[in-house]
């Protein structure tokens, strides 16, 4: 799966089987990132693209030294899931 970055659109996505998958944030503030929309396509759901799309996107906050709001429910479960991203949650 080649996960692209459209900083411009704000998004990580992926063409699979001639859709997008994406990740969607914004910039709440300067050095945060807030992941705020997950979507697969219904027919490539539980395959672990999602997965492989919110593992792209906090790797990259931690590669920019930024704090992550895991808005979307399917962010926050991959961070429950992989307790070695818990160090990116912004504190509330």
């Amino acid at each position: 799966m080649n996960i692209i970055h459209d900083e411009e659109d704000l998004r990580f996505y992926a063409v699979i089987e001639g859709d997008e998958a994406e990740l969607t944030y914004t910039y709440p503030e300067s050095g945060v990132m807030d992941f705020d929309h997950t979507f697969v396509p219904e027919g490539s759901r539980g395959k672990g693209h999602a997965d492989k799309l919110v593992q792209s996107g906090l790797d990259y906050a931690r590669s920019q030294n930024y704090q992550v709001i895991p808005s979307c429910p399917v962010v926050g479960a991959y961070i429950k899931r992989h307790p070695d991203y818990r160090d990116l949650v912004q504190p509330e």
